[in-house]
């Protein structure tokens, strides 16, 4: 197999878990004879410094040509000054539109050698392995917005809007994904006071027709916060607006113990794209502290979802767990008994037992 990547490192520990993320993506290319082509550009603080914009044009007609992105973080202090649409965090929302990228996957799975971690009670916390399905080409974010002065009173004003056709291909994605899963779906919405919200509602309940098989339920959002904090274990997969997804996803995204943990992709038109859901983490960057298993495990997403290659994705997720079996921690997830290492050495270990899985295979009951 022939593909193209796209890295774009972009800022804080942005470049270190995507160094992370390209390791194991190289391993699987020469080890299952793939041939993996990457090109490095740009985005965010680093494009403004670079090129004076947060997407500097040569940066998108690349991605717009890869089989497939990865994405490090974007953004910092250093340019906090800067004006709305100027900031670095306007890069990936126009990278976003500029690949037509309408709907995003969060995948909050538990990783069984790192249970304890979880703020929840074990009881609680059950098989936690869920799925948010976020909406993210519309809604408030890309909604009318401005300000108005009026007898010296200042107001503000973001417009929460959907189309048929927007919540349709999203409210697909959702059914398709619940297909390969359990079968379950749970629209997230507020149909009690928004009217955007009723014809997400509905739309969601008239494409339900086409998958008979999948159970459909839905959740005004604020009961979904508490329900995902009580049981997270009854989700299966969570459909919502770009920003309930949002804050329902980064809530989710806690139950495992770490933000650090947790991979994402999106898709749409062109290529997809692949990102921890961190931030830049500038306090972090340079210490070699940052977290790489969100990162690795998007690019097992990236292996899986874009290249069909399921074999190779689960090779990577077996010899992690085996590396946290062994006790060893980056620094956030690090607690009593725990061997803490750096991120880079965490991916070195990582890059070994990968090594021995292939060398026995047979031993682990794998690939055979």
């Amino acid at each position: 197999m022939k593909k193209s990547i796209v890295l774009l490192p972009g800022d804080g520990i942005g470049p270190e878990v995507t160094r992370a993320a390209a390791t194991v993506l190289r391993e699987a290319g020469h080890e299952f004879h793939h041939q993996f082509e990457f090109e490095e550009f740009p985005i965010g603080g680093a494009a403004i410094d670079a090129a004076g914009a947060p997407l500097p044009n040569a940066t998108l007609d690349a991605c717009r040509k890869a089989d497939a992105i990865f994405l490090g973080a974007v953004g910092g202090p250093k340019w906090d000054a800067l004006p709305v649409g100027k900031r670095p965090e306007s890069g990936l929302l126009a990278l976003r539109q500029g690949l037509g990228l309408f709907v995003n996957v969060r995948p909050v799975k538990l990783l069984e050698p790192l249970r304890l971690i979880s703020p929840l009670k074990p009881e609680r916390l059950g098989d936690l392995d869920l799925e948010i399905v976020r909406e993210l080409a519309g809604g408030m974010y890309f909604g009318e917005r401005g300000t108005t002065h009026e007898k010296g009173i200042e107001r503000a004003f973001d417009t929460e809007s959907y189309s048929t056709p927007e919540i349709e291909r999203v409210a697909n994605f959702a059914y398709a994904r619940a297909e390969g899963r359990s079968r379950r779906v749970c629209s997230v919405d507020k149909a009690n006071v928004l009217v955007s919200s009723q014809l997400w509602r509905r739309t969601v309940v008239a494409r339900s027709a086409a998958y008979p098989d999948i159970r459909l339920e839905h959740m005004y959002v604020d009961n979904a916060a508490m329900q995902l904090t009580l049981r997270p274990s009854q989700f299966d997969v969570m459909l919502t607006t770009n920003m309930f997804g949002d804050i329902l996803s980064d809530a989710a995204a806690a139950l495992v113990g770490s933000i650090g943990l947790i991979p994402s992709a999106s898709f749409g038109s062109s290529a997809p794209l692949f990102e921890p859901i961190h931030g830049s983490a500038p306090s972090l960057a340079g210490t070699d502290s940052a977290n790489p298993i969100g990162s690795i495990l998007s690019a097992t997403m990236m292996l899986r979802d874009a290249f069909g290659l399921n074999l190779e994705a689960e090779w990577v997720e077996q010899s992690l767990h085996r590396v946290l079996s062994g006790g060893y921690r980056t620094t956030d997830i690090a607690g009593p008994g725990g061997r803490t290492v750096a991120g880079s050495v965490f991916t070195e270990m990582l890059r070994e037992e990968m090594q021995r899985t292939l060398e026995h295979a047979e031993r682990y009951g794998w690939g055979v």
